[in-house]
C-alpha cells in the first residue's frame, strides 16, 4: 500500500492497482489541513468518464470503478515524466514568464504576452516525477539525453498528449468551457503504452468559462476558473507558497464549502450529469466492502 498526497494506492499481487481517491487536497506539494467533502468522488468520476471516452486514442489502466471513490485497473510501470500541455499563459507558466523567463522546458515563449493570453498553439512543458518534493521542469532534449524515456517512446507520449488535449478541448468547448492546460501520465504494461492516473480533472487541469473569456481578456479582468488554481491563489494571499519558514493558513469552513461547490460544479459542467451528495458517514467501511466484493468476483 502506498499513501500519496491525495490518494491511497494498493498493489494486488503485482497485477492490479486499487486507487482510492480521498478528500485530501494538496497545493505547492503540501497536503492542506482540512479535507474537501466529495472531492475524491468528483475526481474519480470525471477521470473514469474521460478514460472511457478516450480509449480510441490510447489504451488506459482502468478496469472498473466499484465505488465512487475507487478505481481498479492494470498495474503499469510508470514513466518518470508528467506530460504537461498548455494552451494559455497562466499558472506556473505565467509565474515563470513574469520572472523574465522566455524559454520554458526548451519551448520559446512569445514576447508581449499578458496573463491568460492564448499561445499560438499548445505547448508541451514536461516535468520530472519526483518521489518527494517538487516536480521539476525539463525539456524534451534533456529527457532523451538523460535516458529518462527512450526517444521513440517519448515522441509517442507527445503524440498521445496532443491528441488527448485536442479531444478534451473540443469536449469542453461543447459544454461552454475552455480546457486551459492539463497533465497526463503514462506507463507501460506488457510492452504497451497506457494512460494512467487521472485525466481532465480539476486537480490535473484548468478550465475557463468560454462565454466570459474574450470579454474578461479585453477588459484586463481575471478569468473565472474551474480548477484548483483558486485554492493556490487563496494560499498565496494568506502568505503560503510552500516555501521554507511559511506557515500553512487555517482554512475557514466557509472556504472549504466553497471549494466543494466548485468541484461539484465542474463535475456537472464537464460530465453533463447531476452529482449526488451521498452520506459521507462510514465511508471507509463502505469502500472496503465494495472493493472486497469486486475482488472476490474476479478471483
Amino acid at each position: 500500500m502506498y499513501k500519496g498526497k491525495v490518494r491511497d494506492v494498493y498493489n494486488i499481487k503485482n497485477e492490479l492497482l486499487v486507487m482510492v481517491a480521498s478528500d485530501r487536497i494538496s497545493a505547492f506539494d503540501y497536503v492542506l489541513p482540512k479535507p474537501i467533502p466529495y472531492k475524491g468522488a468528483v475526481l474519480n468520476g470525471i477521470a473514469t468518464k474521460f478514460m472511457n471516452l478516450t480509449r480510441h486514442i490510447v489504451p488506459n489502466w482502468i478496469i472498473a470503478t466499484p465505488d465512487p471513490n475507487v478505481a481498479i485497473g492494470h498495474l503499469c510501470s510508470a514513466y518518470k515524466v508528467e506530460m504537461v500541455i498548455r494552451a494559455y499563459l497562466t499558472g506556473h507558466a505565467l509565474r515563470e514568464y513574469k520572472s523574465g523567463k522566455r524559454i520554458l522546458c526548451g519551448v520559446e515563449l512569445p514576447e508581449g504576452m499578458k496573463e491568460n493570453d492564448k499561445f499560438p498553439e499548445p505547448i508541451i512543458t514536461p516535468a520530472t516525477k519526483a518521489d518527494e518534493g517538487h516536480d521539476l521542469d525539463i525539456s524534451r532534449e534533456e529527457i532523451i539525453r538523460q535516458g529518462i524515456v527512450p526517444e521513440a517512446e517519448y515522441l509517442q507520449l507527445e503524440d498521445y498528449t496532443r491528441k488527448l488535449f485536442a479531444f478534451g478541448t473540443n469536449y469542453a468547448r461543447e459544454r461552454g468551457l475552455i480546457l486551459v492546460d492539463t497533465k497526463y501520465e503514462f506507463g507501460k504494461k506488457d510492452g504497451k503504452i497506457m494512460l494512467i492516473d487521472e485525466i481532465h480533472t480539476p486537480d490535473s487541469s484548468r478550465y475557463f468559462y468560454l462565454n466570459e473569456y474574450e470579454k474578461n481578456q479585453s477588459a484586463g479582468l481575471p478569468q473565472r476558473q474551474l480548477s484548483k488554481e483558486f485554492v493556490r491563489q487563496w494560499l498565496i494571499e494568506n502568505g503560503f507558497q510552500g516555501l521554507e519558514g511559511q506557515k500553512m493558513p487555517e482554512m475557514p469552513d466557509e472556504f472549504v464549502r466553497e471549494v466543494t461547490d466548485r468541484y461539484i460544479e465542474l463535475f456537472e459542467f464537464i460530465t453533463g450529469e447531476k452529482f449526488h451528495r451521498f452520506d459521507e458517514n462510514n465511508r471507509l467501511e463502505e469502500i472496503e466492502k465494495n472493493v472486497s466484493s469486486y475482488l472476490e468476483q474476479i478471483e
